[in-house]
Parts: structure tokens; C-alpha cells; sequence
């Protein structure tokens, strides 16, 4: 773990982590002791690298009975986003990574996610469940750009009439407006937002790389024109750092058009404990007791809860201080008034198409 004086000029900005913590699947490890000699074929690069990677599947059934849905799909693993505090840090570990740097620039780019969603979605006896993008990373991480696996992927559901629920952080997903639209049209989409700050200095330290607040609640705005079912996820709430915005994010995500909203308070399980501890650290020397301990509190005493039913929502006071703070604005912002079911009645599979040549 570096150190908490660590210099500006060792600091590796752009990034959320700042170092590679040691992959408890793997049985070894090396660390750069010196910067010359017998060290230099290391050779560190702290650009991202993109790694093909070959899948059986592509949808995955949730078996977490809190998270909000019953299947996802995610069409890359690791994000450049680099977010300190992500769950989804931990399964970079599956491939061999580390969950700290190496999450964010190695990313895993699922180049077959197209033809592998159209396999699931022909399985005999598929009843059209909804389906989250993504449940893991951002489908609209920077490398979709390039990729358009995601835009692939929503041109099938909408082929396919299969129901999507999308989460995300970036700008991007404007682009896929003429496809989420007629799919809105059919009761297929629900899109939430992720915004967990509105203060953007804040946003820069702890999700460096993702699309500023400003052009978040431009992407609420122009959906929810477009009349896409659109949410917020207040995402995680930071005691002691971000949970007294909750009044101000919902009263202006509300007058953006945003119909539902829910949240999340921090839990740092896994790898994600040390990198956001090193952050808090190094961004935060002067509140970093008082944080850690709130988060603590929210957690039975760790900084992490695994228990379904607490982990997401934390307990005792602090915790039941922002759920009824949530609880109430929410209530005074006419958010959360109806629930919303995509409809799954018009799954079917498209005929193949003839050619007269």
C-alpha cells in the first residue's frame, strides 16, 4: 500500500487506485522494491490495454436476492473508470488481474457478446426476464466507443423484443437514443443514472474518469424527454463526505425528469477495502477517521457487511439518519411514485431473414 505523504508527482492522476493489491486467487506475487537496475523490466505502463476475451456465456443469472435483477449481461470486464470504491473490482481477480490499477487499464473486451446473446435469448423455454447492462462494469465505459458491443446488444433486444435495464455513468449512452426509443415505445427499457455527488471537485477525486455531473443530468434530461423511463441511482452514499447532498440530488435530478431514485450507502468488501482506504488517505488525511469510523458504524463495526438485506442500505443510527432522509425527499420530490414493469409478453424470435441470391 503506498503511503499516505505520497507526492503529487507520484501520484497517478486519472487513476482511482493507486496500486495493485495482491490477487488472493493467485499464490504469488512480485513488487517493484527500486526504480533501476535488475527492476527496469518491469517497465510500468500506466495506459489501458484491451484484452480479447472469449466467453460460453454472456447473461448470467443473479443469485443476490438485493441487487434489483434477475439476470445481467456485461460485455466487457474491468473499467476504466476506475471508480475507488466499486464491488466489481473483486472479480477482476477471476481473470488472474488485480483489483486495483489492473482493473481499470486491462480491460476485457467480450468481442462475442452479440452472437452469444443470441444463443441465450433462443434457449428453448426463455421467458423474456428482464435483463440489466450491465450488472458488473459500465457498459458505456470508454472502450465502447470503439467496440459498439453495447449498441450491438440493444439492436438484438429490440430485434428480439427482449426487456433491458441499463445503469450507467456516461454521456455515451445519447448516442443509443434512436434505439432506446423505440424500444421505450414497446415498455422494453428502463435506464437509471448513477450519481453519487454533485459536487464535482468531489466526483473528480473519486471517479476521475467518468462524465462530469453537469452532463449526468443532461443525460436524465434528454431520456426522459425522449420518453425513456428514467432513474437515478444515488450510488454509493459516503457518510461523512456525500450523504448531505441527498436533498439537493434528488430535488435536481426530479426537475430533470427523473421518475425513481434509490441509493446505496459505501461498503468496501474485499480488495476495494484497502484502495478506497489508501484514497480516502491520500485525498482526505484531514477526515479520514471521521469517515472511516461512520462507515464503520454503517456496518456493524467493519467496513463491510455481506448479510443480504443489510449490506446494501448499512444499519444503525447514521444509516437510519440517511434512509429517512432519502425516504422523505424522495416523498417531497414526487419521486419512487409508481413502480415500473417492462413488459415481456412480446418476446419473440425473429425469422431468418431469406436471400434472393
Amino acid at each position: 500500500m503506498i503511503s499516505a505523504d505520497k507526492t503529487e508527482e507520484q501520484y497517478l492522476k486519472g487513476r482511482g487506485a493507486q496500486f495493485n493489491p495482491h490477487n488472493h486467487f493467485l499464490a504469488h506475487s512480485y513488487v517493484k522494491e527500486h526504480s533501476e537496475g535488475i527492476d527496469d523490466w518491469e517497465n510500468e505502463n500506466h495506459k489501458t490495454s484491451f484484452i480479447i476475451g472469449k466467453s460460453k456465456t454472456i447473461v448470467n443469472k443473479v443469485t443476490s436476492p438485493d441487487v434489483g435483477m434477475a439476470y445481467s449481461l456485461n460485455p466487457y470486464q474491468g473499467c476504466e473508470h476506475g471508480c475507488t470504491y466499486c464491488y466489481a473490482r473483486n472479480a477482476h481477480e477471476y481473470w488472474g488481474f488485480s483489483a486495483g490499477l489492473d482493473f481499470e487499464r486491462k480491460i476485457i473486451v467480450k468481442k462475442d457478446a452479440p452472437q452469444l446473446f443470441k444463443k441465450f435469448l433462443e434457449r428453448k423455454g426463455w421467458n423474456a426476464e428482464t435483463i440489466s447492462l450491465s450488472g458488473n462494469t459500465d457498459c458505456y465505459q470508454p472502450a465502447e466507443r470503439e467496440y459498439k458491443l453495447t449498441r450491438q446488444l440493444l439492436e438484438i433486444a429490440l430485434a428480439y423484443k427482449q426487456p433491458i435495464g441499463m445503469i450507467t455513468k456516461n454521456a455515451l449512452i445519447l448516442r443509443d437514443l434512436d434505439i432506446l426509443q423505440e424500444m421505450a415505445k414497446l415498455n422494453l427499457c428502463l435506464v437509471y443514472v448513477s450519481i453519487n455527488s454533485m459536487d464535482e471537485k468531489l466526483r473528480l477525486k473519486m471517479e476521475s474518469r467518468t462524465t462530469t455531473v453537469r452532463q449526468r443530468l443532461k443525460v436524465v434530461e434528454e431520456l426522459s424527454k425522449a420518453g425513456i423511463p428514467t432513474g437515478v441511482m444515488v450510488a454509493p452514499l459516503v457518510p461523512g463526505l456525500s450523504d448531505h447532498e441527498i436533498p439537493s440530488v434528488l430535488k435536481t435530478i426530479a426537475s430533470c425528469g427523473a421518475e425513481s431514485a434509490g441509493y446505496t450507502i459505501v461498503r468496501l468488501n474485499g480488495a476495494v477495502g484497502p484502495i478506497f482506504e489508501d484514497w480516502l488517505r491520500q485525498n482526505f488525511p484531514d477526515r479520514f477517521d471521521k469517515v472511516w469510523h461512520m462507515i464503520q458504524s454503517c456496518h456493524g463495526g467493519t467496513v463491510n457487511d455481506s448479510r443480504f438485506g443489510e449490506r446494501m442500505k448499512g444499519e444503525g443510527n447514521i444509516a437510519k439518519m440517511i434512509h429517512d432522509t432519502f425516504k422523505l425527499h424522495c416523498r417531497i420530490n414526487h419521486l419512487n411514485l409508481k413502480k415500473i414493469h417492462l413488459d415481456s409478453s412480446l418476446f419473440s424470435i425473429p425469422k431468418p431473414q431469406l436471400s434472393l441470391f
